[in-house]
């Protein structure tokens, strides 16, 4: 049976600075333990341990423990046509659901410094698994990756309520999307630095961060079916 001391110190990891620490962090349930293609650091199924280690007020079940996953984004705009790029998108929820559509229309992922952290639990329990499956970049500094983009081909889309070309006329080549956080949108800078923008047609003010990103995701994907 683990120890107390050791659960103690492994419940610590529900804060990014002892994740960070570490470069651990915690997965919950079965379903998106299974989709990890490498088996865990070390799993947890007693149920005592589960509830100390569980972020949920009813836990869902076994908890494991990984190791970290995000890549360098140089292997990310190496591997990946289509990327989306995040930039200060703080709901983990969005930042989840997100990486479940880039996993879904096979692209890669970028958090930018000041978005929800990749393996906060709320993060990690939205990816449904997805986390697992794509290649991510956090902490970046997004002026720095669009540039980086731009030296290796891509062309960079800004998002913007308004204004912006319709989604189905972006060009069929390597895309970078840029999204912001729902409330900020982006700054100047960033439509600045980006080759295009673009708007997505809706009777509605503005679009949720991750509706937005995966409609995007959706129509880029569609474009390169054959």
């Amino acid at each position: 049976m683990i120890s107390q001391s050791r659960l103690k110190r492994l419940a610590k990891l529900k804060q990014k600075k002892y994740r960070e620490e570490a470069r651990l962090f915690l997965a919950e349930g079965s379903s998106l333990i299974g989709e990890s293609k490498s088996p865990p650091v070390e799993i947890f199924d007693e149920p005592g341990a589960i509830r100390r280690l569980s972020s949920l007020t009813t836990p869902a079940g076994p908890v494991a423990l990984f190791r970290f996953l995000d890549v360098a984004a140089s292997r990310l705009i190496e591997t990946r046509q289509r990327v989306v790029l995040l930039h200060g998108v703080q709901d983990p929820g969005n930042v989840g659901t997100i990486i479940r559509a880039a996993h879904a229309f096979e692209a890669g992922a970028a958090l930018s410094k000041g978005c929800a952290d990749l393996y906060n639990p709320k993060t990690v329990r939205a990816t449904m698994g997805s986390i697992f499956h794509i290649p991510i970049a956090r902490e970046l500094d997004s002026l720095e990756l669009i540039e980086q983009a731009h030296l290796a081909g891509y062309t960079t889309v800004a998002t913007t309520p308004s204004g912006g070309k319709r989604p189905d006329s972006l060009p069929d080549e390597k895309l970078l999307f840029v999204v912001g956080s729902e409330g900020k949108g982006l700054p100047e800078e960033m439509f600045r630095s980006c080759q295009l923008q673009v708007t997505i047609p809706s009777c509605a003010a503005s679009l949720n961060a991750a509706v937005a990103a995966s409609i995007l995701l959706y129509q880029a994907y569609m474009r390169v079916l054959p």
